[in-house]
């Protein structure tokens, strides 16, 4: 006997559902053409069940020429599937109407069958089926990445995975090639992030390469970066033009002459500062450098004057973090080294000797165990820990949040690394060593090890150690805050956010939500006062000192409400072009994204540094909903216009505000 199980199908998906659900297709077919609008809604219900399952793509798709063939479109906006536009299928994807979302996966269904010539359609040929799929594919890459935005997040898990899994197929049965260009652009944008959980871009660099390989790359319009994308894990220096592997590259490094050695430090450290990614091999060669050349180390690490004084002054730090954190395994950490150099947080008193203890620190048994279970065994957990660590405090901006409802906590950490390291280091070391945070709430201490999960509950995915670790900790103590708050008028995170993540959290709160209705309240003067505290020109050009949290109503592409976000406003500057922007972080793994109304957050070109999104200071007021300030900063240093009010006001109604007036 075999382990299967009896009531599913080779798919994974539960027989008695592919019974009902072919029943169903079965007396659908049966109806007339005038009774097939009243038998559509119990087959479209057969199938959302099939399609929350794994497997339930593949199900749906051997099954859709006999859906389409009993008239599951019938009637619908999906009939003609001539007269579909790729453009719209985002913004029905998005909407999350049951039936839309059921009717617009299964016309994709439809497409994949004609494309790939398992079904003939009158209205549509092959190369056309192929054309469209290609568009939708450009124009939803995210859904082929994984990407975590929060209207993905916001919806069904079981309905992410299950697009995920249709837009999958859908490229691998077009071929990558029709957007080769695209996933190139994709990977690009979202690396001029510089996130530091880089498995995902990875695994898609890896798939470029194979494409590549096979000749896949013949069908893009150019390919441009593409091998850029590929040499700098794969190839990034002379002596690994070839992908030698590992062990071939440690023992080339031992017979190059100083001349040699010190070129293929300088052309690891372009490779990595190019992409923000670090081969394997970087690795290799920083240890190799570590034993037996440490005056190449800043060369290896692509240090400026800054970050050499740095490592002049802590180099036996820096050497023993090397040696504890630093392997093929954890070699993206490489990156995160030289940038905790370039900071300059080493020369803050507390941040040494607080490292020191993060080298030698013994890890709970059960912290041990979540970092094996999240990330593998090849690594030990105190080094996947520490190069998490290193990672965090160099790139403070590119903490995320991953797949995960955590937000406050990402933002947090990222904050905390910003401005404030040494505590982050302390919380790392209560959440590593006792498995336990402890926080004070108003004289109050709060300790997570006595409160059920949060929202964070089992293994966080695609996040750094430092979050996979501390973020569920956080979570705990958020939400206890908040149940101390239940019974006050307003928003809790007027009081948790001061008392969370410390002094510089200014105290007075503005909200242009009225929490018992969700209406619209005052929000001239909300609007007003935001331009006092943050405009240049409003404020008397007063720079923000610390990261400000704050709390976005997003949108989707088609300006509609999706939820309430955590972010932190980093400064309000204008940018090149003399546009005033907010520059912020965002914890959602990709900052770059479309909030509708022509509304386009940037990443990339308009002044930003590594990490920050922006928009102009009006589009950003427009989705605004709480800030902190103090409260003479709401004290405007020169009038703000009604006219732009006004327009600000306008934007929030004809977005998430059209049902708050």
């Amino acid at each position: 006997m075999n382990g299967a199980d009896p009531n599913k199908s080779d798919g994974g998906v539960d027989a008695a559902h592919l019974k009902r659900l072919d029943a169903a297709i079965t007396r659908l077919a049966k109806m007339s053409a005038k009774m097939k609008l009243r038998q559509q809604s119990p087959a479209i219900e057969q199938c959302v069940k099939v399609l929350k399952q794994p497997g339930g793509i593949d199900a749906c798709f051997e099954r859709i020429e006999a859906l389409d063939d009993a008239g599951i479109f019938t009637g619908t906006d999906w009939d003609n599937p001539a007269q579909l536009k790729p453009v719209l299928v985002r913004h029905t994807l998005e909407s999350g109407h049951p039936t839309s979302l059921v009717l617009e996966t299964l016309s994709e269904l439809r497409f994949l069958a004609i494309a790939s010539g398992r079904m003939v359609h009158p209205a549509v040929s092959a190369d056309e089926a192929k054309n469209f799929l290609a568009r939708v594919l450009g124009l939803n890459l995210d859904r082929l990445f994984g990407a975590g935005t929060e209207a993905a997040r916001m919806a069904d898990p079981a309905w992410t995975a299950a697009l995920q899994s249709l837009f999958k197929q859908i490229a691998e049965t077009i071929g990558y090639g029709q957007v080769f260009d695209s996933v190139i652009a994709e990977i690009w944008r979202i690396l001029a992030q510089r996130p530091i959980e880089t498995g995902r871009i990875r695994s898609m660099i890896l798939q470029l390469s194979l494409w590549m390989k096979e000749g896949g790359g013949e069908q893009a319009q150019s390919g441009w970066g593409a091998d850029r994308l590929i040499s700098s894990l794969f190839a990034p220096t002379n002596e690994t033009r070839e992908d030698p592997g590992l062990e071939t590259y440690a023992s080339r490094l031992s017979m190059l002459d100083d001349q040699s050695l010190g070129h293929e430090a300088a052309g690891m450290a372009r490779a990595m500062h190019d992409t923000g990614l670090v081969s394997a091999y970087h690795a290799v060669l920083l240890r190799h450098i570590w034993q037996n050349r440490p005056d190449l180390i800043p060369d290896v690490l692509g240090l400026t004057a800054a970050g050499r004084l740095g490592y002049r002054m802590y180099a036996d730090l820096t050497h023993a973090l090397i040696e504890k954190a630093i392997c093929p395994g954890t070699a993206q950490a490489i990156y995160g080294l030289s940038l905790l150099l370039e900071r300059g947080i080493l020369h803050l008193p507390p941040t040494v000797p607080a490292l020191w203890r993060q080298i030698g620190l013994e890890l709970a048994p059960a912290v041990s165990q979540r970092l094996v279970a999240t990330y593998g065994g090849d690594v030990p957990a105190e080094t996947r820990l520490l190069a998490g660590v290193i990672s965090v405090l160099g790139q403070p901006l590119g903490v995320g949040q991953g797949n995960n409802p955590t937000c406050q906590a990402a933002r947090a950490i990222a904050m905390w690394s910003y401005t404030d390291p040494d505590y982050l280091l302390q919380l790392v070391t209560w959440a590593a060593r006792d498995n336990e945070v402890r926080m004070p709430f108003e004289g109050k201490s709060i300790s997570s090890g006595g409160l059920a999960a949060g929202l964070a509950q089992g293994e966080l995915l695609d996040v750094d150690p430092v979050s996979a670790i501390l973020a569920p900790h956080l979570d705990r103590i958020y939400i206890e805050m908040g149940r101390m708050c239940a019974k006050r008028a307003g928003d809790p995170h007027e009081w948790i956010n001061p008392e969370m993540h410390g002094w510089w959290v200014a105290r007075t709160f503005n909200i242009i939500v009225d929490v018992p209705t969700g209406k619209l309240t005052d929000a001239n003067g909300f609007i007003r006062r935001f331009y006092a505290a943050f405009h240049p020109d409003h404020n008397g050009n007063q720079p923000v000192i610390h990261p400000s949290p704050a709390g976005i109503a997003v949108t989707d592409s088609a300006a509609r409400f999706v939820g309430w976000h955590a972010i932190a406003i980093i400064r309000v500057a204008r940018d090149p072009s003399g546009v005033v922007r907010v520059y912020f972080f965002n914890p959602n793994n990709d900052s770059g994204q479309d909030w509708g109304n022509g509304i386009l957050v940037s990443t990339t070109g308009n002044g930003e540094f590594y990490g920050e999104s922006s928009v102009p200071i009006g589009d950003f007021a427009s989705r605004l909903y709480i800030f902190h300030t103090d409260a003479d900063q709401q004290l405007e240093k020169a009038p703000v216009s009604q006219v732009e009010i006004e327009a600000v006001r306008q934007k929030i109604v004809e977005s998430w505000g059209r049902d708050r007036v």
